[in-house]
């Protein structure tokens, strides 16, 4: 039912935790296939990826790049993108599930789906970035990559899918998408906080923020990845 694409690049450090998060969802069928579409990793990462018996293609670097060439490889009628450094909590294949159902059985209207955020650490600071994308994805509809999406084929074609940007192709679909036809489901995605530990939580969160304020502006996304890293 589900096409799992997750765009590499180094990824070694978190792919095998993000791997083994959908094994569940494999034995009970949820999930299909899984497809790593790799920049040009120079560590383990395509080693990972073959023992886990995933379905492995290249494509020039850059996750807009990445998404669109998995996505276009795909064989089912549901994708899921994720992150590598992203694991979905255990108990996450029922949300989809779910969802799924209620969109193809026409319960609901055509959306897309991402999951809760949450960081992979400890303290006061971790939990205020939490709340704050709560709060923008209650106010805005606005999820980032790092969530996951998942959206019928249908309407990822409807909206253009991703576009071959270097960065923010996440906010460029989910934006096409609209605010209606976005959901945030219970189960959480826990992706790792190792830019927030290296640059510092404040600096961080004020960075990210000023890359979604240039994008917004129509600063070109190149510009944008240099001031993101």
């Amino acid at each position: 039912m589900i096409s799992v694409i997750i765009p590499t690049l180094n990824a070694e450090a978190g792919l095998a935790s993000c791997l083994s998060a959908l094994v569940t969802a494999t034995v009970e069928g949820l999930v299909r296939e899984v497809i790593i579409v790799d920049g040009g990793s120079g560590d383990r990462t395509l080693e990972i990826a073959e023992q886990a018996g995933a379905t492995i293609i290249r494509a020039g670097a850059g996750r807009g790049t990445q998404l669109k060439a998995g996505a276009d490889a795909a064989r089912f009628p549901w994708l899921l993108f994720l992150h590598a450094d992203t694991v979905l909590e255990p108990g996450w294949e029922r949300d989809a599930t779910a969802f799924v159902e209620r969109v193809d059985l026409g319960h609901r209207p055509e959306a897309a789906a991402a999951f809760r955020f949450a960081l992979d650490d400890v303290g006061f600071k971790p939990r205020v970035i939490e709340a704050g994308v709560a709060l923008r994805c209650i106010v805005l509809r606005l999820a980032y990559g790092d969530q996951g999406l998942l959206l019928a084929r249908r309407l990822y074609g409807e909206v253009g899918g991703y576009r071959e940007l270097p960065l923010m192709e996440d906010v460029d679909l989910v934006r096409r998408l609209g605010r209606r036809r976005l959901v945030t489901l219970r189960a959480r995605a826990v992706t790792s906080a190792i830019r927030y530990r290296r640059d510092g939580y404040t600096l961080r969160a004020l960075r990210n923020l000023a890359c979604l304020s240039l994008f917004y502006l129509r600063v070109p996304a190149s510009v944008i990845a240099r001031i993101y890293r």
